[in-house]
């Protein structure tokens, strides 16, 4: 049975520099698949074209072994991807809960869209703030709240872009035991995160990418260990 994603040879260039250059990827249901890699390595732009808002230059992305290379977003979306961003995209001026009933009222539960909202708010932890207003939320929250309006589309494969950026760490413990919940479910969940502690703990597999490139994949005691990883971080030759 194929992978649930499979990004085969994705380029990706802005002007005359390759942001990706045949970059590919796999993520399993039931799995967390971690990708990391120093800022500007292309790990965002590879998120935009595998969820179809960047079309590659070059490459395949395949979801449960359809080609979804030309579809667009929603199509993608109703096919069961779902993500969230770097930069916070809430609806700043709607409640936590309405900003999960937007989405819901999109997704395949619609006609169950407040149940589904308030679901999900319990699951993460958000119900005490159901009634806020989404811009007066401390940053770990709101990346919450974002991870909530992709969950309300019963995703099965679950783009994170940063997530736990603003959690403390009794929240980023609590995500931890979220994203195990969510791969032992069935959901294929990519993760790009740089706290490399989170990242180590829940991800079955890690990809890196540097300068566009994957420089390494593997388990993650594998890739703590790989002098090319560790040359990318910390800049040694």
């Amino acid at each position: 049975m194929p992978p649930l994603l499979q990004a085969e040879g994705i380029t990706v260039a802005f002007g005359g520099r390759r942001a990706l250059d045949r970059v590919s990827l796999t993520a399993e249901a039931g799995r967390v698949t971690g990708l990391i890699g120093p800022n500007g390595a292309g790990k965002s732009t590879l998120f935009d074209t595998v969820s179809g808002l960047r079309r590659p230059q070059a490459g395949r992305v395949r979801l449960d072994g359809r080609d979804i290379t030309r579809e667009g977003p929603a199509r993608r979306a109703r096919r069961g991807l779902s993500r969230t961003f770097q930069h916070l995209e809430l609806f700043g001026r709607l409640s936590v809960r309405d900003n999960l009933l937007v989405a819901a009222e999109l997704g395949p539960r619609r006609r169950h869209a407040a149940r589904t909202a308030d679901e999900v708010m319990d699951r993460l932890g958000l119900a005490d703030t159901a009634e806020a207003p989404a811009d007066a939320l401390p940053t770990g929250i709101a990346r919450l709240v974002e991870v909530g309006r992709a969950l309300v589309q019963d995703p099965r494969l679950l783009l994170l872009d940063e997530p736990a950026a603003g959690q403390d760490a009794e929240e980023t413990e609590r995500f931890a035991d979220l994203l195990r919940s969510l791969a032992a479910e069935g959901t294929a969940v990519v993760l790009v995160e740089h706290d490399m502690s989170l990242v180590m703990a829940v991800c079955d597999d890690v990809y890196v990418l540097d300068l566009g490139q994957v420089v390494a994949c593997g388990p993650p005691a594998e890739i703590q260990q790989n002098e090319t990883v560790l040359a990318a971080y910390l800049g040694e030759p």
